[in-house]
This record gives structure tokens, sequence and C-alpha cells, in this order.
């Protein structure tokens, strides 16, 4: 994807199984795709919490000795990609804390608007935090809570405002909470062997052998432990603001997200988009690999052929998923290679999920050019992204959007194609299942589900730290 909006992060856990590690690397390699920064496991044995978290892909940050390392009976795992804090080692997680409570390993997948204002509060008391992500803040209410309440899990939860999908181990159970919007997609399952577990996506349980039980349902608390599956719920639930671009984008296409297959989604998305901006072609390409089943779906109802133009470097990770965007333009230029056999002297639609900041389509479209095509004709399969994403997708700053402030013309002459056509708002929600109002698209009609009043960047819990020692 274009140095596109990244977010999230995939979060696994398993509770009862002598082999947690290996099967929390599993689940976590099965979701590599939700971020590539860092990623980490922590497990516990009954009684004591250990983990171990390191910088690049899980095969990368795991080997055999180190996951023999890890015994236990219960265990959670994160991969990374920073919405909140920067690429460092140090916001590597699961976050593991010792305090009055005992031991606490933390896994998180969202954002807090709020983060800011909870943090200014503990530090003001005298509070140290160790890393820039909004995620230590629960740590810190997890702590204060703990004396005063009977439930402080519970007591932490209700003072975050935003996106967020969590696993908590303790030495004794996994406590998995979702945000009362429902934003990020948290499923539970169980395996053959019938232990219990949970995950962002489906995709994590098919390859532990595990099948899907249900959905976490949003404000709800599971307790995974040697008791079996308990639930209770921490705050109402609001109306779902389900994050569209997970059937976009950041879901894995074999995935079923929110009740829907996401790749049956995704062909439905470029079904429409055709209906909707049909155009004389030779053939269709996608655009490698968040493009194709939107491109599938464009060609079987245009009836023009689809061809792999676009060939990709599978050893290069997700463009959009790259921390900076020289890191984003790099890897797009060794990631795809444009077929000149295929593509010279022909009318080709290239059919995308999205466009951010516009800065790599552009190379994209170029190489095009270069390879011999005809005619470009630019096909997106969701609206114009115009607005920030505060709710764990990174794109926060407008001024780097490049719907922003353009027209869909000026946006085409940017990208030097013949023509541009996005999905339309309607045609978007028309391929979706629940009810429109149950899907967050703030991105795309600036309409935000809550009020965010004061905003954190990428690194603006990083700026505040460093401010408070200037």
């Amino acid at each position: 994807m274009d140095s596109q909006a990244k977010h999230k992060c995939g979060v696994f856990g398993i509770w009862g199984a002598p082999d947690c590690a290996m099967r929390c690397y599993m689940g976590l390699f099965a979701q590599q795709h939700r971020g590539q920064e860092s990623a980490g496991i922590a497990v516990t044995d009954g009684a004591l919490l250990k983990a171990h978290v390191g910088m690049g892909l899980v095969s990368e940050v795991f080997t055999g000795p180190i996951l023999q390392s890890l015994p236990g009976i219960g265990g959670i795992g994160h991969n990374r990609y920073s919405t909140t804090g920067s690429n460092r080692s140090c916001n590597a997680q699961p976050l593991l804390e010792e305090y009055i409570g005992g031991q606490v390993a933390l896994a998180h997948n969202g954002n807090l608007v709020n983060a800011d204002v909870l943090r200014r509060a503990y530090e003001t008391r005298g509070h140290i935090f160790h890393t820039s992500t909004d995620t230590e803040v629960i740590l810190h209410l997890l702590a204060s809570h703990h004396l005063s309440k009977t439930d402080p899990v519970v007591e932490a939860l209700l003072h975050l405002q935003g996106a967020y999908s969590l696993l908590f181990l303790f030495k004794d159970r996994i406590e998995a909470a979702r945000d009362p919007w429902g934003w990020r997609p948290l499923v539970l399952g169980k395996t053959e062997d019938g232990h219990d577990c949970v995950a962002s996506e489906t995709v994590a349980l098919d390859v532990i052998g595990a099948k899907l039980v249900r959905e976490i349902e949003p404000g709800e608390i599971v307790t995974l432990s040697n008791q079996g599956v308990t639930t209770r719920r921490f705050a109402d639930a609001q109306q779902p603001a389900h994050c569209i671009f997970e059937h976009i984008y950041f879901a894995n296409p074999s995935s079923k997200v929110f009740g829907q297959t996401v790749q049956l989604v995704r062909e439905k998305l470029g079904e429409r988009l055709a209906q909707e901006a049909p155009v004389e072609a030779d053939y269709v390409i996608p655009m490698p690999d968040s493009g194709r089943s939107a491109a599938m779906g464009y060609a079987r109802a245009s009836g023009i052929e689809l061809r792999e133009g676009i060939v990709p470097n599978r050893y290069v990770g997700r463009t959009f998923i790259q921390p900076t965007q020289r890191q984003r333009d790099a890897a797009v230029q060794l990631k795809l290679n444009a077929v000149s056999d295929i593509i010279a002297g022909k009318r080709i639609i290239v059919v995308d999920d999205s466009i951010v900041r516009g800065t790599t389509t552009h190379g994209k479209m170029i190489q095009l050019r270069k390879a011999g095509a005809k005619e470009i004709h630019l096909r997106i399969s969701c609206p114009p992204i115009r607005h920030p994403c505060y709710f764990g997708i990174d794109f926060p700053d407008p001024a780097k959007l490049v719907a922003n402030g353009r027209t869909i013309k000026q946006i085409g002459e940017y990208l030097e194609v013949d023509s541009l056509h996005y999905l339309s708002h309607e045609g978007m929600l028309t391929c979706v299942e629940r009810p429109a109002e149950h899907y967050c698209t703030a991105c795309f009609n600036g309409k935000y589900r809550i009020e965010v009043d004061r905003p954190v960047s990428k690194l603006g819990l990083e700026r505040h730290q460093m401010q408070m020692f200037n």
C-alpha cells in the first residue's frame, strides 16, 4: 500500500497449553501483517511471569531456544506497528511490570485519545514512565486502583477513552477486554485439545487448529483460567464503531472480521467499484497485494480480463507498515516490478484498496508509464481519505493526506493517471452486512464517534517526555 495507513497491532493469547509460547508464536506469525516493527511473548508458569520482546518480525525475534526458554501454562503475544510512540525497543510489547498486586503483562491494539491527559496527571504525582506508548498509562491505572477497588481491571478500563483491544496476563489468568465501541476486532476461540484462546483475527485461530467461538463483545472482559472461561461487563456497549478499514486493508483476507469474511467483502467492494466507474480497457491489474481481492471483483463484474501486470517481491514487508516515508518509498521500489510485456501498449485499470499519502502510488504510476502503459485508469475500493484517524491508524496529520484539500481531478493530475475514481461512501457501505451506523468511517467523512479534544500525535508522548526534562 501507498505509504499508507498504518495501524494496528495484533494480539494473541492462550491458556492451559503446555506449549503456550510456541502457539503464541504461531498466532503472531499468522498476524504478522498487523505489525512488523516489533514482537513479543509473555508467559506465566502459574507463579512467575517471563517475557521476551524484540525489534523486527516474529521470525527474527524468536528462535527455537528462545521459545524453549518460555515454559508456561498461559501466554500472550503482540505484533507492533507504532501509532503512539516511536519504533524503539522500549515500546515493544507485551509490557511486563511488577506492582503491589504482583506481576502483569499487557498487550494492546488500538489508540487511547486521552493518554496524554492521564499521563500528565500521573507524572505530576511523581510516577515514572519507561516508554512513550499510550499502553503504559493503563498499567499505572491498574496499579493505582489495586488497593482501593475490588476489581482494579474494571476501574482502570473505565478511565480509558478511545480504541482498545487488550490482553492482560496475570500469574493465574488472562483477561481480554474490548472497548465499548468495538473499534478493533477481538475474538475468542477453542483449540481441538480444549484450550481457550483469544486473537485479533480468526486467521490466528486457524493456524493453531482452533475454532471460532464468538467475538468478544464491546464493553466485555473475558477471563481465561484453570476454571475455564468467565465473562463480565465493565461498561455498556455503545453503538458500534467497527473500523471499516479492517475490511478494506488491514485484516488478512481469510479472516472473519465483524461477522464477515474479509476476502468476500473486498471482492464486493471491487464489484461495486466496477458498477460505479466503468471504463474501456484491455486488462484489470491488481496492485499487490492489498488490491488483489478488489481487482478480482472488478474484473468479474466488468468482464475485463484480470492480469498480474505488477509482480511483488515476497521478501519485502508491507509498505504501509514501514515506520518512515523513506523506508516506505524504498520498500515499494524493491517490492513491486511492472511486467512490460503485459503492460506495454495496453489500456489498464489498476485497482488498489486505498491511497493515503499518495507519494508511492505516484511512483508506481510512473513506473507503469515507463513500462509502456498506453492508458492508466486508477480505481480505489474505498472513498478518499480526507480526515485523521485517532483510533489506531497512523494517519493523524491531515496535511499528509493526498485527498485533504484536493479534488479528485487534482489528485488524478498529481498521480499522472488518465482517470481516477474512488468508491463512493454509500457504495462501500452496501458491501458490509451490519447497519451503516455500526461502522467508523470518520477518516472518510470526518464524523467521529467520540469527541477528541486533545489528540495525541504518534510522537506526542515522546515529545512530552522530552519536555519534562528540558
